[in-house]
């Protein structure tokens, strides 16, 4: 095979809506034609389908180094780009953790025979303690952009500070810049809880992580962003006083930017009312009325990003009580469907906070998230947004299966995905 059709489909991306096949060269993984009626040595069969270009994640969790029976590298990748994603930004919250150029490099090796670009984020701090800054400048050589410490937030007012003043020196040179992204989360207030605190924690009798636990760190990191002029990134917002603070900040011209996770503008604490684990997050699930915060921006763009904050976990360990389970859930297959659900926004909204708004924050937007034309890099979904599932964690491609979602009826499934010209999902399943 030399060229792929993808025909009988419309394309969606920047300049809107429109009619045509896609035509891409294997080899050089290119588009090489755009337009009616096209031919070429395989079909991919769009009928009813949109080709948009590939989304892109900024906040994934692969788990590997360290905990290979909840995800590996490449079972992430599998999931992705059953999601309709070519790339995604991995967590460096691993065991060991990835703050060293070693790991960055171990990760990157692994994501050779990914089905999906892996692209490494490094921790702030060495450990992710907090204490001593990671040696940012290695790490940006080797590629990384985004600087986190998810998980954690950088608790120190001051070790903020000089990160930030720090990054702002670091200059990649390709056209890219560094952005160091933020897990809000004071940890004083929020020891302790393992859910949203508010009616459902009381009535549970589990401990609570108050909404100013995140708003008090959103709003000193958009104090910080004004002193030292970088960029901060705020990961995962879950309340409406989050979403108010940033909509400020963007309104005051501060270079802020920001991601939300499906299940924090679908799901409320009062999910948690069973017991179930697999409805433990963290940040936690909120309330009725930070969910439609959450929506709101996202749909004014305040927030600029849908991210799943995918996070697998092992059978075993979401069994275990509600208080002595870990939290996550998985994102990266459910994505699309629950953001056409629960969003009600044109279809063309929601591709661009899963597609070309985040491959500019991840510095991904040379190859990713570009237009569908000729010339443009193959990192294409087609996607299918009245097909109706059920969602199944055992059907899923991750090592795991602690969606929240399990047994929900959705529409919107991704029909083929191709990546770098690879045809990596076919008929909604991966080619390797």
């Amino acid at each position: 095979m030399t060229t792929t059709a993808i025909k009988g489909g419309r394309i969606l991306d920047q300049q809107g809506e429109r009619s045509g096949d896609v035509v891409v060269d294997d080899l050089t993984g290119l588009i090489v034609q755009v337009g009616p009626d096209l031919k070429a040595d395989r079909v991919l069969d769009a009928a009813n389908c949109l080709t948009t270009p590939g989304f892109v994640d900024l906040h994934v969790h692969l788990r590997q180094p360290g905990n290979e029976a909840a995800e590996t590298i490449l079972s992430g990748s599998r999931a992705a780009a059953k999601g309709g994603f070519t790339a995604v930004v991995a967590m460096p919250n691993t065991t060991p953790c990835m703050d060293d150029p070693a790991v960055v490099s171990q990760v990157m090796d692994l994501g050779e025979k990914a089905l999906c670009q892996i692209k490494p984020s490094a921790a702030i701090s060495l450990g992710r303690h907090g204490t001593e800054l990671s040696p940012m400048a290695e790490l940006v050589e080797q590629g990384v952009r985004m600087f986190t410490d998810d998980g954690t937030g950088v608790q120190d007012d001051l070790f903020m500070r000089r990160a930030l003043e720090y990054a702002a020196g670091l200059e990649p040179g390709d056209g890219t810049s560094v952005v160091l992204a933020q897990h809000c989360e004071v940890d004083a207030l929020s020891a302790g809880g393992v859910m949203h605190e508010g009616e459902w924690s009381s009535k549970l009798g589990l401990g609570g992580q108050p909404a100013e636990a995140e708003e008090l760190m959103v709003m000193r990191d958009i104090a910080m962003a004004r002193l030292t002029g970088m960029r901060v990134h705020f990961q995962h917002l879950s309340t409406a006083g989050s979403v108010a603070m940033v909509r400020a900040a963007k309104a005051g011209g501060l270079p802020i930017t920001a991601e939300a996770a499906p299940h924090h503008f679908s799901l409320t604490d009062q999910s948690c009312a069973t017991y179930n684990a697999n409805f433990k997050v963290h940040p936690p699930l909120r309330t009725s009325n930070d969910v439609a915060a959450i929506r709101s921006g996202l749909l004014d763009g305040t927030i600029d990003a849908i991210a799943t904050d995918h996070a697998p976990h092992t059978p075993d360990t979401k069994e275990l009580p509600f208080d002595q389970a870990p939290p996550g859930m998985l994102g990266l297959e459910t994505a699309l469907a629950v953001a056409i659900k629960e969003l009600g926004a044109p279809l063309g909204d929601i591709v661009a906070m899963l597609s070309w708004k985040p491959a500019k924050i991840a510095g991904l937007d040379a190859t990713h998230g570009r237009p569908v034309q000729v010339g443009s890099q193959a990192n294409l979904a087609v996607i299918d947004p009245h097909q109706a599932w059920v969602v199944s964690g055992a059907k899923m491609a991750s090592n795991s299966s602690n969606t929240p979602f399990e047994g929900v009826e959705l529409k919107g499934k991704v029909r083929h995905t191709v990546f770098n010209g690879e045809v990596v999902v076919e008929n909604g399943e991966p080619t390797r």
